[in-house]
């Protein structure tokens, strides 16, 4: 499957962090992680498919609980740690993918779960709501999308000051390295290259747009929330 510029960039980029994302992930991200999995509802012997599912953090919990995951990532070494992650402890029932989240596609009405964590902020916005669209779409009747991502905008709300405020403030307590990361970060940042967050009211707005039902979003840590949606009965 062919993939875009950027995706190439983004598999060049998680290709280099995927030998130690599992450190990282479990140091940072298990909130939000626990998070998401509690608003999947994870029903053994239905289907699910994790949207940018690095080496594994949603798709192996999913598995062990009984689901039938697909786990797409657009990077084939993060790929290559999940597998081998799930046949270290023996879990079935994981098939991989290696497909950019924005291209990748699947049957209309196909399966009972579409989750994703701290994946989605790479995509530019309206690959995110195409994205969405796409997810929902894949839904059968009562099937749940739960997103776990960054979320925060630009600096316009409180919230987002607060944000931004405490990155920059551990940023700079690492002395030189940390000014470095800031000046880097603020470029980065004001050009929406690399992390695009938006708020989580952007993403219920996505949600409600493709058609989804019981939209909900609830705040997990500062920068971090998950959102939930239900595909209606027919």
């Amino acid at each position: 499957m062919a993939i875009s510029h950027p995706a190439r960039a983004q598999r060049r980029v998680w290709d280099g962090r995927a030998d130690s994302w599992d450190e990282v992930a479990e140091s940072s991200l298990t909130a939000v992680v626990e998070a998401v999995l509690r608003a999947a509802h994870p029903r053994p012997g239905t289907t699910a498919v994790d949207l940018g599912s690095g080496s594994g953090q949603l798709s192996l919990p999913l598995a062990r609980a009984g689901l039938e995951v697909t786990a797409v990532d657009v990077s084939p070494k993060m790929i290559d740690h999940l597998q081998e992650r799930a046949r270290r402890e023996r879990i079935e029932g994981v098939t991989t993918v290696v497909a950019a989240v924005e291209g990748f596609r699947l049957p209309e009405g196909s399966v009972d779960l579409v989750v994703s964590n701290y994946a989605l902020h790479h995509l530019r916005d309206r690959d995110k709501r195409e994205v969405v669209a796409a997810a929902a779409r894949w839904l059968r009747p009562g099937g749940r999308l739960v997103v776990g991502d960054m979320m925060f905008g630009r600096g316009s709300a409180s919230h987002d000051r607060t944000v931004i405020k405490g990155k920059l403030v551990v940023l700079l307590r690492r002395g030189p390295a940390g000014w470095w990361r800031v000046m880097k970060n603020v470029v980065k940042f004001g050009l929406r290259i690399g992390e695009r967050p938006v708020p989580m009211e952007r993403w219920t707005r996505y949600f409600e747009e493709a058609g989804l039902t019981a939209v909900s979003g609830s705040r997990v840590v500062a920068e971090a929330a998950v959102v939930l949606g239900v595909k209606p009965q027919d």
